[in-house]
């Protein structure tokens, strides 16, 4: 489960979610990801990250998306 790998701090990188002992954003890992890199080349370059971790920022993704409502406005 995500909420044990992830957390929210203001007093880190002003509240963006991180995961939990590091300064590496949900986000940034997310961005790798989309570059295509790996997972286990993003643990090579992240001393103390485990896979678990980038599994963790996935899931938290998906429940992000998951409970968003997207509307589509049709254009002028």
């Amino acid at each position: 489960m995500w909420t044990e790998r992830i957390t929210v701090d203001p007093k880190i990188l002003v509240g963006k979610p991180v995961i939990k002992g590091t300064r590496l954003a949900v986000d940034f890992i997310l961005d790798l990801l989309a570059q295509g890199w790996p997972p286990d080349e993003i643990v090579r370059n992240y001393p103390g990250l485990q896979i678990e971790d980038i599994q963790a920022c996935l899931a938290y993704a998906r429940d992000m998306v998951r409970n968003e409502k997207v509307y589509l406005l049709e254009a002028a």
